[in-house]
């Protein structure tokens, strides 16, 4: 019997040892397939304004949010949540329109030095007469410096899932893979879909669409599932393979939603049936609610991989709001701002920015590097210029001295310091047709100089806004404070000179330049 007991002892001994090291061996496993860098994710939405959000993006002097009839409108619980753990920009801008801004991520140059300074046609060279006739419609090429590029040669597997649009059909721009990416899915020329709908294929099975067919999702055609949804889940296939492969990863989680075509995302449509709006604009809504889906699905995804906390989330928009509801001079879309998508009034230009970690933990040494404040509303001016300069920054990568860029880092903003040196100003060049402006903000002031203003009838080429008292842009006081105009075109014109900016023509094929 004492053998019989001694036996099972040594039994259980053993067994528990053996538990021991499974334990360890499992922890030890996990702690493995952390990679030494942070993951991050570009979380992009195509023709997202400030205003399509249930997340208040504007404060008082207190910085306190305030909700607007839109911020009830639309329904984006993950994004409220994002906010809550990360810092989000009243005053976040992007050029007008989608190619010009996606080039400036990816360089992190504005748009008037990197010259493609309007959207780019998929299948020729896009422009009026009156353009510049050296603008760079071929957008991005192979042999440019990149962020996939620079990150690329510290380590990371970069996965690009969604909308591209970097440059034209024939051109190494329209192929993420020449420009730094290792994985591409969805991406080429085209800047709208030719369905939302797999059973559609995308547009393949699209009546005069078939040009414009998302790529790579053959596997999902003649199914019921919405674009969003197919990008969201080849999103996560690529994150499993990152983490099985202990590889940081940076994903450009690019989507085509809410680009037109208006095509109503069926999970969530009937959340808006009792609305008064048109049904363009219940279908816009809804696709604003599957993008939200999405967003909250990679963030639990992460949670399930356990990299939450090692993940930085960076979501924006790529313009101003497209959203069906009033013209692209009216307070309408973008309300309380004035404009939407294409224009130069602010409802053109500003754009939703939340930057959080997936998941808060003070002890991961990334997190302590970049401690970002949680649930709080920066009023300093950011631009999507800046994204490129503040990966760089976080991670101390090295650029080409012989690559310029205009960012600054916004790692001093994320983490709550005052940040003295940066200089909050924005330069939106837009020398294209006879809509031909410049926009020029600096602090509370901001200027648009308008080229061809004898066309449109005006005395002056002048605009000027106080947005600290005028956030609308309703009161045009170019004629008041002509110091001021003085001052700013100064600057705006030293500015367009170091960036070697190009300008309009008029009729006679003579360059138009600001004076």
């Amino acid at each position: 019997m004492r053998f019989i007991n001694h036996v099972w002892k040594d039994k259980i001994e053993i067994t528990v040892c053996l538990l021991l090291f499974f334990l360890l061996t499992a922890c030890q496993s996990d702690k493995n397939l952390q990679p030494d860098k942070p993951n991050i994710i570009l979380f992009l939405v195509d023709d997202m304004g400030l205003m399509d959000t249930s997340t208040p993006m504007l404060a008082d002097a207190l910085g306190n949010p305030i909700r607007y009839p839109l911020n009830d409108w639309y329904r984006t619980p993950n994004m409220e949540e994002l906010s809550k753990l990360g810092v989000r920009f009243s005053d976040f801008y992007a050029q007008t329109v989608c190619s010009p801004s996606r080039i400036s991520i990816l360089t992190g140059q504005n748009s008037a030095r990197h010259r493609t300074t309007t959207w780019i046609n998929p299948f020729k060279k896009n422009g009026k007469k009156s353009d510049p006739p050296e603008w760079n419609w071929k957008g991005l090429d192979k042999n440019e410096i990149t962020l996939p590029k620079i990150l690329k040669q510290s380590g990371y597997k970069n996965i690009f899932i969604g909308k591209a649009h970097f440059g034209p059909f024939g051109y190494s721009g329209a192929d993420p893979l020449n420009l730094g990416f290792d994985v591409n899915i969805g991406g080429n020329a085209i800047g709208s879909p030719g369905s939302y709908y797999g059973s559609d294929g995308f547009g393949l099975m699209t009546k005069h669409r078939e040009r414009e067919a998302v790529p790579h999702l053959e596997k999902y055609h003649n199914q019921d599932i919405y674009l969003t949804e197919a990008l969201t889940l080849e999103a996560k296939a690529q994150i499993d393979s990152a983490v099985l492969a202990k590889e940081p990863f940076f994903l450009d989680m690019s989507h085509y939603a809410v680009h037109w075509p208006y095509q109503p995302d069926k999970r969530f449509i009937d959340n808006y049936a009792d609305s008064n709006l048109s049904e363009d604009a219940k279908s816009y809504a809804s696709m604003i609610e599957g993008i939200d889906k999405s967003l909250g699905d990679l963030v639990s995804y992460l949670k399930k991989k356990n990299i939450a906390d090692n993940t930085l989330i960076i979501f924006l928009g790529d313009n101003g709001s497209a959203a069906p509801i009033g013209t692209n001079k009216t307070i309408a879309s973008s309300a309380p701002l004035r404009g939407k998508k294409r224009s130069k009034f602010e409802g053109g230009t500003r754009v939703p920015f939340i930057a959080s970690w997936g998941a808060l933990n003070p002890k991961n040494s990334w997190q302590k590097k970049l401690p970002i404040t949680s649930s709080v509303i920066q009023n300093r001016i950011g631009t999507c210029d800046d994204i490129f300069s503040t990966i760089v920054d976080l991670l101390e990568l090295k650029v080409p001295k012989s690559h310029i860029t205009d960012g600054q880092s916004l790692v001093p903003l994320l983490t709550g310091q005052v940040d003295a040196k940066r200089k909050d100003i924005f330069l939106s060049h837009f020398p294209h047709a006879s809509e031909s402006y410049t926009s020029y903000r600096n602090g509370k002031w901001k200027l648009i100089y308008n080229y061809f203003s004898e066309l449109k009838n005006k005395s002056t080429p002048y605009e000027l806004y106080n947005l600290e008292s005028d956030p609308s842009e309703s009161n045009e006081t170019a004629k008041q404070h002509m110091d001021v105009v003085k001052v700013l075109m100064k600057e705006m014109i030293n500015d367009l000179n170091a960036k070697n900016a190009l300008y309009p023509v008029d009729s006679l094929g003579n360059e138009v330049r600001p004076q």
